[in-house]
């Protein structure tokens, strides 16, 4: 229970950070902190959880880092189901909180995104559906070779949070254009369910495509990672 409450809270803190700074900092008049800031952000909530809860629950806060650990031979699978649920609710729970304190300006609309996900006229640089399924496999089979080569007892130890919260923010500067970034599950459910209507209707593919890349990550570090005979 305290693994999972740890996912609970870290992908919490995940989704305030890195949604709440898009919602409530990225356009703000004249000192915003746009593209670049969010993408820091994203980032930041990654490397702050990992020194602070990686030694409870190892810090996946993303149901597709769960699968691809568990498809890279890290993770047992009678946990999987657990850590996704807790990533969800710690989640939504963050879009809750973010829903309160967005909502306090006058003016607010949360159709006009709410820093959903989507792909088409949806997407923020008007992106296919097409574009949007390559770019966040891409994405998220990136972001599992970092973190299984992060971690990996051959890695020098005590400084994988670096490269993990340096790579999602890289991430980011690559993709908030294409989907406004996902790579998680967890962090565009959260926000698509306070949207409604579009976002619930294109969620299916920031699961999809997450968990591809992820298990297509695995694979790959599971071949070129494996230790020399």
């Amino acid at each position: 229970m305290k693994k999972y409450g740890a996912e609970f809270f870290g992908t919490f803190w995940l989704v305030l950070g890195g949604c709440g700074s898009a919602v409530l900092a990225a356009a703000f008049p004249n000192v915003g902190i746009g593209l670049l800031g969010v993408s820091l952000a994203f980032g930041l909530t990654v490397l702050t959880m990992a020194y602070a809860i990686g030694h409870i629950s190892g810090c996946h806060l993303n149901p597709a880092v769960s699968v691809g650990l568990w498809a890279g031979g890290r993770f047992p699978a009678n946990q999987l189901i657990p850590y996704i649920i807790a990533q969800v609710l710690g989640g939504v729970l963050a879009g809750g909180v973010l829903y309160i304190i967005a909502s306090g300006k006058a003016g607010f609309d949360v159709t006009a995104g709410f820093a959903s996900n989507g792909y088409g006229v949806h997407s923020p640089g008007g992106y296919s559906l097409l574009a949007a399924l390559v770019c966040e496999i891409v994405m998220t089979m990136m972001f599992l070779l970092i973190i299984l080569g992060a971690t990996d007892k051959r890695a020098p130890q005590g400084f994988a949070p670096l490269p993990i919260g340096l790579g999602l923010t890289l991430i980011h500067l690559i993709s908030i254009p294409v989907t406004n970034t996902s790579v998680n599950p967890a962090r565009s459910t959260a926000v698509a369910l306070f949207v409604g209507d579009w976002a619930i209707a294109q969620l299916w593919l920031f699961w999809v495509a997450p968990v591809a890349g992820a298990l297509l990550g695995a694979a790959i570090y599971r071949f070129i990672g494996r230790a020399d005979d």
